[in-house]
């Protein structure tokens, strides 16, 4: 298992992201950031609310309904009542996977021009 994905409690990959949303509570919209993802839930960094409480999470012009399992003065960790398998966020999450897939030397190399010295091959 590498270090950028753990598993929760019901075996999902948490992945690393950043992914700007609103949160719709009983009585107010907050703007938060995901900061970990998976298909069952999240950590929403910005953003709080009570602990049991539901809310709505706005993304991509999609809804995608929560229940606040943990809430700390700025952030808050959500479960999803029916898994993550299609819509913007989940795009968003396959999107932040693939992303964390790859090591960062691999990223260097490929962004790198073949030189030698000061002059390049050709």
């Amino acid at each position: 298992m590498d270090s950028f994905r753990t598993p929760t409690a019901r075996g999902h990959k948490r992945t690393p992201a950043s992914i700007e949303v609103t949160v719709n509570g009983v009585l107010n919209f907050v703007d938060g950031r995901i900061s970990d993802l998976s298909e069952g839930g999240a950590r929403i960094d910005g953003a709080s609310m009570p602990a049991r409480s539901r809310c709505e999470i706005h993304y991509g012009g999609a809804v995608t309904y929560a229940v606040v399992m943990w809430s700390e003065h700025d952030r808050m960790g959500v479960r999803f009542p029916y898994e993550l398998t299609h819509g913007p966020l989940h795009r968003a999450l396959v999107q932040a996977r693939s992303a964390s897939s790859i090591e960062p030397a691999q990223l260097f190399q490929a962004t790198r021009p073949i030189t030698f010295g000061r002059r390049g091959l050709s």
